[in-house]
């Protein structure tokens, strides 16, 4: 048999074994590895090449050295599982490396890091003045996670006193001029909807590459010809604005009559409506 045909066999062979023994071991094995599974992974590879390109190896203890490193993996992964302690000596702990907006030269030292190389890591993350960091942690994948000081924190919502509404995930319901019926479904429309909406903002289907609905069934897509402005959803705002409307022109008409009876009506109605402005707003905005 010819060299080159012994390496495609082998090479066929080793891929379909390393993405069986890739499958037990999960997707954390091609995601952010612990030190052990780094070690690992360079060594099952390492194997998988000489094996596949040296012609002379032996195919068998190939495959066994890989199976061996992979089992070893996989119950050392078992165990950490199992065993904070365990856990701690294969994986390592957090290091504090900041505190009170100070860097603490000694724990940076120990985990090998430079100031160069944590401002990297902090810049990553928005931060661009170690001053403004509270407190900050080198995890045991090599990232760092960061609290800053509460004076240097993005205002939130919650922070406002502001009432926001649930949302869930937009649905795809076009994909490449297809309609996805089982998203279509899942956000509670129909086809006859989606034509409708369409046909709202001037486009066909064949000219959609990507569609999708959200979580108050407004519909938003992107087209194929670009050059093809897409009027945008409107209709929450415009509820709203007739809400305030209505609620102003309440407020006019209780102002502008002289029947007690009437003023009062028009009085209590534009609380009525001002309230329900006030429960819909976080719905509505946007």
């Amino acid at each position: 048999m010819p060299g080159w045909t012994y390496i495609i066999m082998r090479s066929l062979i080793f891929l379909l074994l390393l993405f069986i023994t890739t499958k037990i071991l999960g997707k954390k094995q091609i995601s952010e590895l612990s030190f052990f599974e780094y070690i690992g992974g360079i060594t099952i590879g390492s194997i998988a090449g000489e094996v596949v390109t040296g012609l002379e190896s032996n195919m068998f203890h190939g495959g066994l050295a890989i199976a061996v490193f992979g089992a070893v993996t996989y119950f050392v992964n078992y165990f950490s599982m199992q065993s904070k302690k365990f856990r701690d000596v294969v994986e390592g702990k957090g290091t504090v490396i900041i505190k009170d907006g100070k860097v603490l030269e000694e724990n940076l030292k120990k985990e090998r890091y430079t100031i160069d190389e944590l401002s990297a890591l902090l810049r990553q993350k928005d931060i661009f003045r170690i001053a403004d960091v509270e407190f900050a942690v080198m995890e045991t994948r090599g990232n760092v996670s960061a609290l800053l000081k509460k004076e240097n924190r993005p205002l939130t919502p919650k922070d406002l006193q502001m009432k926001m509404a649930n949302e869930k995930e937009p649905q795809t319901i076009i994909m490449d001029g297809n309609i996805i019926d089982e998203a279509l479904r899942w956000s509670g429309k129909g086809r006859g909807w989606l034509y409708t909406e369409l046909e709202k903002l001037g486009v066909t289907l064949d000219n959609v590459f990507l569609g999708q609905v959200d979580s108050y069934g407004e519909i938003t897509v992107d087209l194929y010809d670009d050059q093809i402005q897409v009027p945008t959803p409107a209709q929450r705002p415009l509820l709203l604005a007739t809400l305030k409307k209505t609620q102003a022109d309440l407020e006019i008409f209780s102002l502008e009559t002289d029947c007690v009876k009437s003023k009062a009506m028009y009085k209590k109605n534009a609380a009525l409506i001002q309230e329900a402005i006030d429960k819909l707003t976080p719905f509505l905005i946007g």
